[in-house]
């Protein structure tokens, strides 16, 4: 299915939810910690930004100081996170997250995110959103997106076939990630427009559940 932003209705049994951009608009505090950070490495903060979205800090790191040991890359990314977790300023929901996730109870969902559980705690706290009772964070994989652990194993603990599974997502290695893990994937916002999701819709406001009664969930996007 191409790209669109035309009403289009999808098929599913289970949904995977990215965080960062797609339910919680955390843009401006990740904006100043990652700029912070190109700053004290003698990096341009617009290429930085271009790297940034999706991944876990280290992984991030890894693509833009690739010269640099894995050790100090895990060390320079608990500091951030740290960094992050006490930053709440600016981070809001994505317009209409949290009628969406409202009208996911009693459908299979979870939470696919590269943040970790106390990043991933405040962010949602902060922008006044429930937290799915199936999560899968940074502490649940062993690579992060682009690699498609993190969906794969977000759809084996709902117990979902991956190809019966819809991701929500707003960045290209999100969507990378999606999309290797043999699943649909619909962009939220400019971003996501910009990597070729199946579907794009501009947020959340758009997006109706609608339950069947043979355990599919109709899609409908707008």
């Amino acid at each position: 299915m191409p790209a669109t932003a035309t009403p289009t209705i999808l098929t599913a049994r289970a949904l995977l939810l990215d965080m960062d951009g797609t339910l919680v608009n955390s843009d401006a505090v990740v904006e100043r910690i990652w700029r912070r950070w190109a700053g004290r490495h003698g990096l341009d903060g617009d290429e930085v930004m271009k790297v940034v979205h999706g991944r876990q800090g280290h992984a991030s790191m890894a693509v833009l100081l690739p010269e640099r040991p894995v050790e100090q890359n895990l060390a320079d990314n608990a500091r951030m996170l740290a960094e992050e977790t006490a930053d709440m300023d600016g981070v809001v929901e994505v317009p209409g997250a949290g009628a969406f996730l409202a009208s996911l109870r009693g459908v299979p969902h979870a939470l696919v995110t590269s943040a970790d559980v106390a990043l991933s705690t405040a962010r949602m706290a902060a922008a006044g959103l429930p937290l799915p009772q199936v999560r899968v964070t940074a502490e649940s994989v062993g690579a992060s997106k682009p690699d498609p652990e993190g969906f794969l194993k977000g759809a084996a603990e709902l117990g979902v076939d991956p190809a019966d599974c819809v991701v929500f997502e707003d960045s290209g290695a999100g969507i990378a990630a999606g999309r290797a893990a043999g699943m649909r994937v619909v962009g939220v916002g400019e971003r996501a427009a910009r990597h070729a999701p199946d579907v794009v819709v501009p947020d959340l406001t758009g997006v109706r559940v609608e339950p069947a009664g043979d355990g599919t969930i109709r899609l409908h996007l707008a």
